[in-house]
């Protein structure tokens, strides 16, 4: 039966909100969010996720809006590892089986929820289409997820490392250097800030 979830983040890289609202199904996540940053320039984004089986992108539908104008990215993956950027082939992403929309924490769990990093030990290193935020350029990105213990997950790409608290339902609760989440750790609406 699908699980309906309603999430808000305090983004503190953009400084800025986002909300998210989702679709948990036996192996598959959908999701459509908004949110608003000031870094590196005011703008305000809206998104689309699907999932196919094992929560591997099928299509990332993104919209920006900022004073330089609106920009638009459809990323689509055919399932068999090959990536397209409104419709041109992205070979450098090609293998890759998840997109990750920058400052956005509802695209990291995918790869948590396929590997159940969130409850048992493991590691995975792994490729991703990640998408910056606010100019929709994507590119490779290389990062690993560690299992650190019930529901935390060392984050590391690059010279970028952070230990990330997810719930059960492996959706992030506090991402330091990124993102909190306002309310419960049920993430329903109420005010009070994740401790």
């Amino acid at each position: 039966m699908p699980r309906s979830r309603v999430i808000t983040w305090e983004v503190s890289e953009s400084k800025g909100v986002e909300t998210a609202w989702i679709e948990l199904g036996d192996g598959t996540l959908s999701g459509r969010g908004r949110a608003v940053g000031t870094v590196p320039e005011p703008y305000w984004i809206s998104y689309e996720l699907d999932t196919a089986d094992a929560f591997v992108t099928r299509r990332l539908l993104v919209t920006v809006e900022s004073a330089s104008g609106v920009r638009t990215l459809e990323l689509r993956h055919d399932g068999a590892g090959r990536w397209t950027a409104n419709g041109e082939h992205l070979p450098a992403v090609d293998g890759a089986l998840d997109c990750d929309l920058g400052l956005c924490p509802l695209t990291n769990t995918m790869p948590v929820l396929r590997h159940g990093l969130h409850l048992a030990p493991g590691e995975r290193e792994l490729l991703m289409a990640w998408v910056s935020v606010p100019d929709l350029a994507v590119l490779p990105s290389r990062q690993t997820y560690t299992h650190l213990g019930q529901h935390r997950i060392r984050f590391v790409s690059g010279d970028f490392r952070s230990d990330i608290d997810f719930d059960d339902d492996g959706l992030v609760v506090d991402y330091p250097g990124l993102a909190t989440r306002f309310g419960g750790s049920g993430g329903h609406g109420t005010l009070g800030r994740v401790q």
